[in-house]
């Protein structure tokens, strides 16, 4: 018997179960999909509108610093053009200012060599009247002076110097300040030939009154001329230590050809020739200094490319322990520009000392 055929239904109760848990399924993963994406949109866009807040307020200060700059860029330049006039019309001036000094100092070369020639020819003169009046005191015997010098008038002896006594140690200053009494000059004529050099006014002066004080020598006495600059040495050379006899007319024509042919050079190192006249056996009973301003070193060599007021004073104060007590010491000062406290220093050392203190005019001896 054949058997009765099963009916068949689409929508069977398996089926149904199927797509109901499909169903689910895809509901179930929607909904999980929609929780992340209304999380990211809940949290996201807080901390990206933090993040453009930020990066709109670096903008804005960006913008500020860049008118800020743009605007001080405008004005350096506005200055920059500014200070470039004022140059120009600076360098401009500066030329003229150079134009006319080399003008002047043309002219005023040209008249310093007539007037030195002239003083050349005339020392010639007076220095060969000296020789044959110092011969002709020789032959006679009279007069108690060992050297005769021929000055205007009696100006030589109106200075109130005490020369007196039995050893005399004369101490020369022949540092560069020698060459004039200004600074410019100073410089200008530290440059020039040594022809130059040793025609300068100053100098001669120096090395005159040196003649003068040498005439007034007593007979039997005995001398020592020392020169310093940043070292210190004896005129006569080999003549170190010891002393020489005033008697002897060589010697001092000799003292006085070396000073001649010296130039002045370097710097100011006072403390050496101080140091001399404690080395000096017998010690000496008269110091005469000529000199033109306060030292500028202590030591022959100096790293120093400025010395103040102060320091000079400073090294005066160190420099004049060095030398022996119950000494007189006198004081030719040649003044020099500038040097507002050498006057008072070395009249204050001339004072205490017990010896006398002169500013050299330019007209002495």
């Amino acid at each position: 018997m054949a058997r009765k055929r099963r009916q068949f239904e689409v929508f069977s109760m398996s089926f149904l179960d199927c797509m109901s848990c499909g169903f689910g399924a895809v509901i179930l993963f929607f909904m999980i999909i929609n929780a992340q994406v209304k999380e990211s949109t809940e949290n996201d866009p807080t901390e990206l509108m933090a993040e453009a807040s930020q990066l709109e307020v670096e903008i804005l200060d960006g913008r500020k610093n860049f008118v800020l700059a743009k605007n001080t860029m405008e004005t350096l330049e506005e200055e920059k053009e500014t200070a470039e006039g004022k140059i120009a019309q600076i360098i401009r001036l500066i030329q003229e200012l150079r134009e006319e000094l080399a003008q002047y100092d043309d002219e005023t070369l040209a008249k310093i060599e007539r007037v030195e020639a002239l003083k050349s020819d005339i020392e010639s003169l007076e220095e060969e009247v000296k020789r044959l009046l110092a011969l002709k005191a020789e032959e006679e015997n009279q007069g108690a002076r060992i050297r005769e010098f021929k000055g205007e008038g009696d100006r030589q002896y109106l200075t109130g110097l005490k020369l007196g006594g039995n050893r005399t140690l004369i101490l020369v200053d022949r540092s560069a300040s020698m060459l004039d009494d200004t600074i410019v000059n100073i410089i200008r004529r530290r440059n020039m030939s040594t022809r130059d050099k040793l025609r300068a006014v100053k100098w001669r002066q120096v090395v005159a009154s040196v003649d003068w004080l040498t005439s007034q020598f007593k007979p039997g006495s005995e001398f020592q001329i020392y020169m310093f600059n940043n070292e210190v040495e004896p005129v006569i050379k080999g003549s170190d230590g010891t002393w020489l006899e005033a008697d002897d007319a060589i010697q001092l024509d000799e003292a006085l050809r070396v000073l001649r042919r010296t130039v002045p050079e370097n710097g100011t190192n006072i403390r050496a020739a101080y140091e001399v006249a404690s080395t000096l056996t017998p010690r000496p009973d008269n110091i005469i200094l000529l000199v033109d301003g306060l030292p500028t070193m202590m030591e022959s060599t100096s790293n120093r490319r400025m010395v103040t007021g102060r320091d000079r004073m400073s090294m005066h104060g160190r420099s004049i322990r060095e030398l022996p007590g119950g000494i007189p010491v006198n004081i030719l000062l040649f003044p020099m520009e500038g040097d507002f406290d050498a006057a008072i220093a070395y009249w204050t050392l001339a004072y205490g000392t017990g010896g006398s203190f002169m500013a050299v005019s330019r007209d002495w001896p």
